[in-house]
């Protein structure tokens, strides 16, 4: 098989930065050579010019909206974007339409990934009240896990019946992912803001209606679930101080409870509003200062496990609405990595652990096969980045369907320059290869 050398490259990897030449031979990483390559027959060279060479990150949270949601973004679209950023795999939602909710909807999606996702891919299966057995069929090789609304969704997707979350949490197989606010505490703050507001809520209302109060009491009532029945939990988009103490800090090996915090919550506070508006409306909600600052030391200390987006695009016009109909989400595959080591030259991360929030740890956590890492045997999904090569965000260079990103016009000083994924190079140039095709991820 012909292959390419990475010649000059720095490797971050293992906690480590070092530098080496790597050789890729069809899809895999064949070689890491810090004492260098020489000639390799049948093979190209790819000067890195002594740039850094990442795994490619594993986000285990979007929402690309296919099937049935398509006016605000598809597959085709999100993993360009993905691929873009240096995010060579996801893992995606079920709440589309219709909901993933049996196996056979399930699979559907599946097919959809392999006919146009440029980047690996999984999908949850998606729980609700009343497709336990559904649930029970899946199978932990071939799907990265169970995800669970406990807080407001779409459809038939609030997992609210005592009974279901009883038997999830004892019978559950695999890792549960899960969406905690507490719907109770969310529907009185809001009838609060609609007798005071009407229908002229104020964006800044948002994180008091959707309060570190919902987001506390039900994570807190989750992982007292998981600890009684010995679940492994994973607790997505943290985005509150309170929450933090549920989490053990350290390494992630060995843990059963697991936290993610999102790129959102990491770099936004609640003064953002008053410029970004329905742009950074989210649920959980983008909180104070405070909290995003306990967020950021959580990752440091090990209470936050990985880091994701929760990419989930609505169009402009949709977003215009008046608060009670504006949807939450918005797009962040794009931007993530770059945002990250932007935090990184801030001082805020080192480059090492934004590595390991991103790559590592994903790969751990979610037992992804031969995946997240720098190493001789391991599938080729790496990313090489200039440290220093500022640009700026503007609507030309988006490649996400919806059109517009709460980043625009944002200097970024690291630049994403190729991204290959299972051996080819998916993005070069500013531009995306959308004839390859990535493939279904394998867990262990």
């Amino acid at each position: 098989m012909k292959g390419v050398v990475l010649r000059d490259v720095h490797v971050v990897d293992g906690g480590r930065v070092f530098p080496a030449d790597v050789l890729v031979r069809g899809d895999r990483i064949e070689r890491v050579a810090e004492e260098g390559i020489g000639s390799v027959s049948n093979a190209e060279d790819h000067d890195g010019k002594g740039r850094h060479l990442l795994p490619g990150a594993i986000d285990d949270q979007v929402h690309f909206r296919e099937p049935g949601l398509t006016h605000k973004e598809d597959i085709a679209h999100g993993s360009a974007a993905a691929a873009a950023g240096g995010i060579t795999s996801y893992m995606e939602m079920p709440n589309t339409d219709p909901q993933t909710l049996t196996q056979e909807l399930l699979a559907a999606k599946y097919a959809l990934g392999a006919a146009s996702s440029v980047v690996n891919y999984s999908f949850y299966m998606g729980v609700a009240n009343d497709n336990m057995d559904e649930v029970l069929k899946t199978d932990p090789r071939t799907v990265c896990g169970l995800k669970a609304f406990l807080g407001s969704s779409t459809g038939n997707m609030l997992v609210d019946d005592p009974v279901t979350l009883e038997r999830l949490f004892h019978e559950a197989h695999m890792r549960i992912v899960i969406h905690a606010e507490d719907e109770g505490t969310i529907r009185a703050n809001m009838q609060r803001a609609v007798e005071r507001w009407g229908e002229d809520i104020p964006l800044a209302e948002h994180p008091r209606i959707r309060s570190a109060e919902a987001c506390f009491r039900s994570s807190s009532n989750a992982v007292a679930l998981a600890k009684e029945h010995g679940t492994r939990l994973h607790v997505l988009h943290i985005s509150t101080a309170r929450e933090l103490d549920l989490f053990d800090p350290g390494p992630l090996d060995g843990k059963r409870i697991t936290a993610e915090a999102c790129v959102h919550h990491l770099w936004f506070t609640e003064k953002d509003y008053a410029k970004k508006g329905a742009l950074i409306k989210w649920n959980p909600a983008v909180k104070s200062s405070e909290d995003r600052d306990a967020i950021r030391r959580a990752v440091n200390e090990g209470r936050i496990d990985v880091i994701a987006t929760d990419h989930a695009p609505h169009t402009l016009e949709e977003k215009a609405q008046k608060y009670a109909k504006c949807p939450s989400g918005g797009p962040l595959v794009q931007h993530a990595l770059v945002a990250m080591l932007e935090m990184m030259h801030d001082g805020v991360l080192t480059l090492e652990m934004v590595v390991e929030k991103m790559c590592h740890a994903p790969a751990r956590l979610f037992a992804v096969k031969e995946r997240g890492y720098v190493r001789e045997g391991f599938k080729a999904d790496l990313v090489l980045v200039d440290l220093d090569a500022p640009w700026t965000v503007t609507k030309e260079n988006l490649l996400y369907k919806c059109g517009w990103s709460p980043f625009e016009g944002q200097r970024f000083r690291a630049r994403v320059l190729n991204t290959w994924v299972n051996g080819r190079m998916v993005y070069a140039d500013g531009k995306v290869d959308r004839s390859v095709r990535g493939e279904r991820l394998l867990f262990t």
